[in-house]
This record gives C-alpha cells, sequence and structure tokens, in this order.
C-alpha cells in the first residue's frame, strides 16, 4: 500500500453495547464517505460501565459480541480495514479483556490485542481507578500488515510505556496505533505530548482514536483524537471531545525518511545502569 487515508473516530461511548454499535456504525460510514481505507475507533467502543455487576451483565463472548459482529460486516461492506479500538471481551476462564480487533476488506479478523498495562493509579481530587479488578492484562505485543504497511497495536494506558512502542518498531512497525479513553485529568496534561513523543521516537505515524466527554457511567473522558506524522507533527485532530471523525494522508515513505535523518532505532546500544548497591539494570538495544 502506498499513501492511503486513515480516519480516528472519537465517541461517547454509553452503557448500551447496542446503541454504541449503532454509533460505531455511523461514524464508521462517514469515515468512508470521506475516503479512509483504514478506520479506528476508541478503546471501549462497546461500552463504558463502570459498575462491575452492570459490565458483568453487558459483556459477552466474543462471538456474541455486538461490536465484533458489527465491524466485521461494516468492513466488509465498505471494503477497508477497521480497527476496533478495543471492547470488553469475557474471556473462557470468566475473566474479561480489554481487546482490540482488525478486521480486513472481505470481513476477515486479522489481528487482535489484548491490552497489556493496567491503568491502576490514584489520581488528584480522589479520582481513583483499577482496571486490573475487573481486567487480566495481555502478554504480547502485535504488529500487522494491512497491504504492506506494518501496523503496531496499544490501548490508552499502554502509552505511558515507550518500550511496547520501541519493541513494536523495531519489528518493523511504521503505523502505531494508541485508541484510548484518556480521563479528562490526564488527557488535559499530557495526551499530546507523550503521543506526539511515541512518533518522533520510533519515526512512526502514530492514530488515536479517543473517547470524549460526559459518559452516562459518571466519567469524563478527554476527546482530542489525533493523527500524528513520523516527525511529531500533529496532521489531524478532533480538538473538543464531542463525537467525530478526523482523517489525513498516511505516507509509508515518511516514516522511512524521518528514520534515514535520525537513525536512533540502528544507534540504540545496549548498557548497563550501575545504581550503587542496587542490580545493575541492563537497557537493550533490540
Amino acid at each position: 500500500m502506498g499513501v492511503f487515508k486513515a480516519a480516528a473516530v472519537q465517541m461517547r461511548s454509553g452503557t448500551s453495547p447496542e446503541r454504541n454499535a449503532a454509533d460505531m456504525e455511523r461514524l464508521v460510514r462517514e469515515a468512508a464517505q470521506q475516503g479512509a481505507t483504514y478506520v479506528q475507533t476508541p478503546e471501549m467502543t462497546g461500552a463504558l460501565i463502570r459498575d462491575k455487576q452492570a459490565g458483568a451483565a453487558a459483556f459477552t463472548s466474543q462471538d456474541k459480541d455486538v461490536v465484533v459482529s458489527t465491524a466485521r460486516k461494516l468492513a466488509q461492506e465498505l471494503g477497508i480495514f477497521l480497527h476496533v479500538g478495543s471492547t470488553a471481551i469475557l474471556r473462557a476462564d470468566g475473566k474479561l479483556a480489554n481487546r482490540a480487533f482488525l478486521f480486513a476488506p472481505d470481513g476477515a479478523m486479522i489481528a487482535n490485542y489484548d491490552k497489556i498495562h493496567m491503568f491502576d493509579v490514584d489520581l488528584d481530587n480522589g479520582e481513583s481507578w483499577r482496571e486490573s479488578a475487573s481486567y487480566e492484562p495481555g502478554t504480547e505485543g502485535v504488529v500487522t500488515d494491512i497491504n504492506g504497511v506494518k501496523l503496531g497495536f496499544a490501548v490508552c494506558y499502554d502509552l505511558r510505556f515507550p518500550q511496547l512502542f520501541r519493541a513494536e518498531a523495531l519489528a518493523g512497525a511504521q503505523v502505531l496505533s494508541v485508541p484510548a479513553a484518556f480521563t479528562r485529568q490526564t488527557g488535559e496534561a499530557h495526551w499530546h505530548v507523550l503521543l506526539r513523543a511515541r512518533a518522533i521516537e520510533n519515526g512512526t505515524y502514530l492514530i488515536a482514536a479517543a473517547q470524549g466527554g460526559l459518559h452516562e457511567d459518571g466519567r469524563e473522558t478527554y476527546g482530542h483524537s489525533l493523527i500524528v506524522d513520523p516527525w511529531g507533527r500533529i496532521i489531524a485532530e478532533a480538538a473538543h471531545d464531542e463525537p467525530a471523525v478526523i482523517v489525513a494522508e498516511i505516507d509509508p515513505a515518511q516514516s522511512a525518511a524521518a528514520r534515514r535523518k535520525i537513525p536512533n532505532l540502528k544507534n540504540a546500544r545496549d548498557f548497563t545502569v550501575n545504581a550503587g548497591e542496587a542490580p545493575r539494570l541492563r537497557g537493550a538495544a533490540s
């Protein structure tokens, strides 16, 4: 694939997976009408449900999930790569996964990714989250091919762990993805700078579809879906928290050009850290 149009879909998912699937369909169709051949939706496209019991009643297995089935049909009908940023999936062992899916233009599922890093934090003003209380973390980074372009996966809090993005870039990723449901508090502080940094560090495009606004379950997310180029420039942004579609051209040659100018992936070296009496830590270049 040469130059192509990518879209990030900004949503405000509620507590009903069926309503959210309908909202996703409307926005994905809008993105396809604008010429996007790769479309990404946010983290937790299917539902944002704070209450654990309500979530247990709403979330289901992958084969029964309405967002998964709707996305598969949409990808095939519209002839696009459709990346469901994530949705909650009930695993066979009874635990939940925060799982991303990528569907091909023929409707086939070509990749999935379970969020690795759990959002367990205590913020100002009493805002506290324990994602690990409900979700089982993934253990594997994923890079897949979309018509000759390598796409790397991440979800939301993964953004704060640059080693994941570096590993995927070293595995060939030219485009990195960070669908998210960043809180307003953390988004205002860190969203733009972290996304630009991950793109610059790895010489890749970065596409981040976000949740935005005040949700039915009471949480508030930042919005501001972004597409960033390999030089760290923001080339598309939803500069608000309302549902929206943003579109930008992705030119894989620009990733190669950025890496030629600053070949930090090649220049990295192994090293150790001498911390006095503490164990020496090793930094790997690959």
